[in-house]
């Protein structure tokens, strides 16, 4: 008896050591064992080093309530639908959220907020049957319900997203361009590889390789620019800023969400739909660079054409953001979802390095390019990419290196956990990369003359 007496006190006394007593509203917050303010702290900045390593791939634990697994399924299936092709996914329709337990070298984060992300990646998930699913990670989603996880963070960062490659038997496509984008001076989120498990009730399972991807309203604007603008994600026919298209709804505003002030992106549209444009196009310019970097526009243009990624402006009207940056008092162009990047495309493929066939439809391209000082300047980014981060032998050996860490992960994913078709597919897919790198040089020779 005076043993079950002890145990007793042992266990009174450690709840009571793991409580805290918050002085503002006299409410008592339980303490996770794991907390530290590097690790789980809001006051610690992004760390990079261990959640963007670049030569090792990151291990994921991830544990979910056979309840909540079965909440996110029946989601997902009551909002996607299969067949040939599928039926496009309702635009207002947010994945629901669950908590989950998040495990990373040896340390839990708890009640992490989990949801399915992505449009084409679930879609093409869903119809094959494939429960590689996109995830998007919030640490501090379910704060409110557990107070106790209040402005937990994981090493800095609050959300962040895995990301499929659905569409990349490589997996490699999406690291590779974000990279060179910020390389030539293009802002664009970090990326790292993961191996993600889930117990969705039935034990841990191999989820297979992932691209781990950095919120851009979280920490790019933050460690990249300088904080306080406007961060607008535009999607639908409001993106491509053509005339009649302008709705705020579409805008979908990330940052500053108390005033509601959509005046820059406003003027971004009245301006390159002002009549100043062929009545004074010298004006016209100079009104536009007052508000949007048209420069830093024809930079990412350039780069985006060169390696052939179909699946943005220009094509579709979605993947990328706009920053009003403080620094400059300019919209600036932020490069988004780049899975379907370094290969001809689909849907009519990838647009021509003239871009010639761009029509009023898409006037940030087309407007800007029948100046003949822009189109030479848009030349000259092409040049020089291709000239300074392009090279053959350089991508090649970046190839190497990426397949060389994330090929045994690659090859190990499993039936019904993979888009690979076998694991042998996957090298061939690796040496294709270097052949696109290989014909885009040789097709940026011919079209500059070099």
């Amino acid at each position: 008896m005076a043993k079950k007496g002890l145990v007793l006190v042992c266990i009174i006394h450690l709840l009571l050591v793991s409580c805290e007593k918050e002085p503002d509203d006299g409410t008592i917050k339980i303490k996770t064992p794991d907390w530290s303010e590097a690790t789980h702290g809001n006051d610690t900045p992004p760390d990079y080093s261990v959640v963007f390593m670049e030569a090792k791939v990151l291990k994921f634990e991830i544990i979910i309530t056979a309840d909540d697994w079965t909440k996110m399924q029946t989601d997902l299936t009551a909002n996607i639908k299969t067949g040939n092709p599928p039926p496009p996914i309702d635009p207002l329709w947010e994945p629901v959220w669950v908590p989950c337990s998040f495990r990373f070298n040896g340390k839990e984060w708890y009640k992490v907020g989990i949801r399915y992300k992505g449009n084409s990646s679930l879609k093409e998930s869903v119809n094959k049957n494939i429960k590689k699913y996109s995830f998007k990670l919030d640490f501090d989603e379910f704060e409110d319900v557990y107070p106790a996880i209040e402005n937990q963070r994981f090493y800095g960062f609050k959300q962040l997203n895995m990301a499929n490659g659905f569409s990349d038997l490589s997996l490699i496509r999406e690291k590779v361009t974000t990279d060179l984008f910020r390389e030539s001076g293009i802002p664009a989120a970090r990326t790292a590889f993961c191996e993600v498990w889930i117990d969705f009730g039935q034990g841990l399972k191999y989820f297979g390789l992932y691209t781990l991807i950095e919120e851009v309203d979280d920490t790019v604007i933050k460690t990249q620019f300088t904080e306080g603008g406007n961060l607008y994600k535009p999607e639908g026919p409001a993106a491509t800023f053509a005339a009649g298209t302008f709705n705020t709804s579409k805008m979908d505003k990330k940052t500053n969400l108390e005033t509601l002030n959509y005046s820059d992106v406003q003027a971004l549209y009245n301006t390159i739909n002002s009549g100043l444009r062929t009545s004074n196009p010298e004006t016209w310019k100079v009104e536009l660079n007052k508000i949007f970097d048209i420069s830093h526009f024809l930079k990412w243009l350039a780069i985006n054409t060169v390696i052939q990624n179909w699946d943005t402006y220009g094509k579709m009207s979605h993947n990328y953001y706009l920053y009003n940056n403080p620094e400059t008092g300019k919209l600036t162009w932020i490069p988004w979802d780049n899975n379907e990047s370094l290969n001809p495309g689909k849907q009519g493929g990838a647009l021509s390095l003239s871009l010639s066939e761009v029509s009023n439809g898409w006037p940030l391209i087309r407007f800007l390019l029948n100046d003949p000082i822009l189109m030479t300047q848009y030349n000259n980014y092409m040049r020089q990419f291709t000239t300074s981060f392009f090279g053959y032998s350089k991508m090649s050996q970046t190839f190497d290196t990426h397949a060389s860490l994330i090929r045994n992960y690659a090859m190990s994913e499993l039936p019904g956990f993979t888009f690979l078709t076998s694991p042998s597919a996957f090298n061939p897919a690796v040496e294709g990369l270097k052949s696109h790198v290989q014909s885009r040089q040789n097709a940026v020779n011919l079209y500059l003359g070099n």
